[in-house]
């Protein structure tokens, strides 16, 4: 179905757009010149594919492939089964949404989606539940990547970040908590809260306790489950590498900072985000209580993509800008946030919601500044017992 629409030629949005524009390239230009800012575009995006997109990509295939066999074999049932009991007095949804949770960590946001059109998966929800769906994905999404991208990252002095990553997995559902909890305030207004989601009859024949496999021999389903859920980290790999590429380059030119000599080599940049952390630095310092002014760009890049957000850490990690503290609240907020901007929309759409986006919008950033404030505030607290 196509979903363009047409515009006048001339209309106000297309000066807007030409004024924002010329705003932001003509104050990199002024500061960096033409010919080093468009270098320094080029060399940044040509250092982020080979330096960190394939490296996520490479985690992305074997996260992929291992959550296929954990699926394939009945892992992820037993932890569903294990899971179900908190959904509802946590998140205020019934058992069957820790498939959504499980679902979304191993993938991403919209994972979530298919489940949702199941009708043996939506005859557990009442209508107000179910735009709640998209904030509880989006809240996982992009976990297993996020999480094993910090596990495997080391600080200068060779330390580890399994902890400061683990405590970030806590912030993450803490968030993702918070956001359902206020979205489901919203649609407790608009809906009736005995109405079920689903009217129709349900055909499923997948009997209570039982789960689907792949046909064939143990070895045939190991080596099927390995090589599809490795194919869907390339697919994901792939479908990062315009975030990461677009949105991390611009981030990184507003954020690094440089002594005035500008070559056009990768990764140079203005510095203006750090200037704006640092005006507020009162605020974000006993709210998560970053390293450096510069760690700001991690959760802002997370709005638009999680992937791009994690492309941004190592080199603060290197350069000594972020601690195993900023770690955990990377992992909190890039999980919780993971590119909801650039995803709700879309979500609430095929959900049949499209008039709650706002307030789903409104729910997942309250959501995602509670996750990154959780994990600062845990990580202190583990660190001083």
């Amino acid at each position: 179905m196509n979903n363009n629409t047409t515009k006048k030629i001339y209309s106000l949005e297309t000066l807007v757009f030409m004024i924002v524009f010329g705003c932001i390239f003509g104050y990199l230009g002024s500061i960096m010149g033409i010919a080093n800012m468009m270098n320094t575009l080029m060399n940044t995006a040509y250092a982020l594919l080979m330096d960190t997109v394939f490296y996520i990509m490479a985690i992305s295939v074997i996260a992929g492939a291992l959550g296929s066999l954990f699926t394939e074999f009945g892992v992820v049932a037993i932890i569903n089964s294990l899971l179900s009991p908190l959904m509802k007095p946590l998140f205020g949804l019934p058992g069957a949404s820790a498939i959504g949770v499980l679902s979304t960590f191993l993938s991403d946001n919209p994972a979530i989606l298919a489940l949702a059109d199941d009708p043996s998966f939506k005859r557990y929800f009442k209508k107000y539940q179910l735009p709640a769906l998209t904030n509880l994905g989006t809240g996982f999404g992009m976990g297993l990547i996020t999480v094993t991208f910090m596990i495997g990252l080391l600080s200068p002095d060779g330390t580890s970040f399994v902890s400061a990553a683990m405590v970030g997995l806590l912030g993450a559902a803490i968030g993702s908590l918070v956001s359902v909890r206020i979205m489901l305030f919203f649609t407790k207004k608009q809906f009736d809260v005995n109405e079920g989601a689903y009217q129709g009859n349900n055909d499923s024949t997948l009997l209570p306790g039982m789960r689907i496999i792949r046909n064939g021999s143990v070895g045939n389903r190991v080596m099927n489950s390995l090589l599809e859920g490795g194919k869907q980290g390339v697919k994901l790999g792939l479908d990062i590498i315009p975030g990461v590429l677009i949105i991390c380059t611009m981030v990184m030119m507003f954020t690094n900072g440089n002594n005035g000599s500008f070559t056009g080599a990768a990764y140079e940049g203005v510095g203006l985000l750090p200037k704006i952390g640092n005006m507020f630095s009162f605020i974000l310092e006993p709210l998560f209580g970053f390293t450096s002014s510069q760690c700001i760009a991690v959760p802002i890049t997370a709005l638009g993509s999680a992937g791009a957000a994690i492309g941004l850490i190592p080199s603060l990690v290197n350069n000594g800008l972020a601690s195993a503290n900023d770690i955990a609240v990377f992992t909190a907020m890039c999980m919780c946030y993971s590119g909801y901007l650039s995803t709700h929309v879309a979500m609430m759409d095929v959900l049949g919601f499209p008039k709650l986006t706002g307030k789903s919008i409104l729910s997942h950033t309250i959501g995602g500044l509670c996750a990154g404030i959780s994990a600062h505030w845990i990580y202190i607290f583990i660190t001083v017992l």
